[in-house]
This record gives structure tokens, sequence and C-alpha cells, in this order.
């Protein structure tokens, strides 16, 4: 057994995890902009303004910001993506590396506030959408298929907050509106694509890290998420097959283990039970 001469060999980032320039070119604020590091001592928070003070929140999945609060930078904040390894100064010389290591594919993601900052505009930024032009051409130049991620966590902060976090059906056209322009920017430049990162984190995230699962409003707000999120996907898909047949559309599914407190049956099937809602329910819906 061998794998194919074609295998795609390589490796994974996030626009969010190492661009920087969080503020640069037209780029609007995203999620991700206004949450902090966190520590072993403290969580991840969530900064804005509300009545004139400068506050913070526990970045709960979900729970977003007080009413009447806007996002905000505190500057004694610690933001971990505001600067990151600044790839987006940096990426030709990172691009070569990932080429020296013998990458065959290249797995990024494309902030959605680069290429609409509020994410309802008419026209994408162009400023935007010529980085990842770059970007993609850099990684041609060494034979490495650029495979992109449309949305990873840094939903524009405007939209979050107007439509409380995927909860009006109002998001699914902003998605499409954007996922269009990508998809008729590169054609022929990129070929694979996945619609959202971890999609299942929605529910992911409330069971596996001691939530109550008796908060039924919190699973009401996950499922509601998804739901939008599921047909935003779909006709993503539908519309890349449109436009490029070639595409390769697909879905990422963050796919945790969970295992059983004890042997008891009980417990078995508990976890059973957990791994279908976490995984399998988004993983069934889209594939």
């Amino acid at each position: 057994m061998s794998f194919p001469k074609n295998f795609l060999w390589g490796g994974a980032v996030a626009a969010n995890q190492v661009e920087g320039a969080y503020d640069l070119d037209g780029k609007g604020l995203s999620v991700t902009d206004i949450t902090t590091a966190g520590s072993l001592e403290k969580p991840r928070m969530l900064t804005y303004n509300l009545d004139g003070k400068l506050q913070e929140t526990p970045a709960v999945p979900g729970a977003g910001l007080p009413k009447g609060a806007t996002g905000a930078i505190d500057p004694n904040a610690y933001y971990p993506n505001h600067v990151a390894i600044d790839f987006y100064h940096h990426y030709k010389e990172d691009i070569k590396l990932f080429a020296d290591m013998g990458f065959k594919t290249f797995r990024t993601s494309i902030a959605w506030t680069r290429i609409f900052p509020h994410g309802d505009e008419e026209k994408p930024n162009q400023a935007g959408l010529d980085f990842y032009r770059r970007v993609f051409e850099e990684c041609k130049k060494y034979g490495i298929e650029p495979l992109v991620t449309i949305s990873h966590y840094e939903d524009p902060f405007y939209l979050s907050e107007k439509y409380n976090d995927w909860q009006d059906r109002a998001m699914i056209d902003m998605y499409v509106k954007y996922a269009k322009a990508l998809f008729e920017e590169y054609k022929g430049l990129v070929k694979y694509w996945l619609t959202f990162n971890e999609i299942n984190s929605a529910l992911l995230m409330l069971n596996s890290f001691g939530n109550d699962v008796k908060d039924d409003a919190a699973y009401q707000h996950a499922y509601q998420k998804l739901h939008y999120q599921f047909v935003a996907s779909a006709r993503a898909v539908k519309l890349a097959h449109q436009i490029d047949p070639n595409y390769v559309v697909g879905n990422m599914i963050c796919g945790i283990v969970d295992y059983p407190l004890t042997p008891d049956p009980k417990d078995i099937l508990l976890n059973r039970h957990t791994m279908e809602q976490s995984i399998f329910y988004c993983g069934d819906a889209q594939a």
C-alpha cells in the first residue's frame, strides 16, 4: 500500500491565527479582533464599550455582548491575532518555508472583514482581494495547492452584533454574497474550498467544556445558528459549481473523541449520544 502520487500533504493555519495586520488596508473589525488571549487563571474575554466605559465579559460561545454595547479595543489587553506571526507582511518567506518542507497543499482561511469590512457592503474591498491573490499566486509558484476556508471563526463584528451571532436568516445572504465574491475572484487560482471551519463547534463547545446541559437557551441558539449555516453552506456549494464546475467544496468537522466516565451502560450510551450530537449531526447534514 502506498499513497497516490498526487496526494496532498500539507499543513493548515487560519487568517486570524497568523496574519496580524488586523486594522490595515481597509480591514474591518471581526469578532476575533476584540477577543483577548486569556491565561491559565483567566478566560478569554470580549472587550467592549458600554455607557462610555471600557468593559469585558468572558468569551462564551453564543453569549455575545450586553445590550447596547459595542466592540472596542482595550489598549492594555493582549489580543494574540493583532500581530500574530505577521504573515500579512511575511507570507512570501513563510510560503517558501512550506515549500522547503515539502508541502503540496496549504490550508488557510480568508478574513471575511478584509473582503467586506462590515459584511453588508455592496462591493468588496479590493485591497483584501489583492492580498489573497498574492498569497495564492505565491503558493502556485512552488506547486502548492491552496485549500481555502471561507469562514473560520471571524465573522464581521458588525454582522455578529446586528444579527446576534447567526440568529437571523439575513446572515445567509451576507455569507453567500461573500462566498460569491471569492469564487469569482479566484476562479482558476483556487480549486479546493471549505465553507465553514469546524461547523459543529457550536454544539461541541456546549458538550465538551462543562456547560450546563440543561441550558435549553444555549442549545436553541446553537441549533438555530447551525440551521442557517447549513443553508448558507449548501447555497455556497451550489453557487461554486455554477461559477466553476471544477471547484471542489467540502466541509470541516472538529472530530474530538469523547469517552464514557465509567463502564456503566448508561455512561456508554450517554457518550454515544454526545458524539452523535457533537460530531455526526453536522457531518451527516453536510455530507
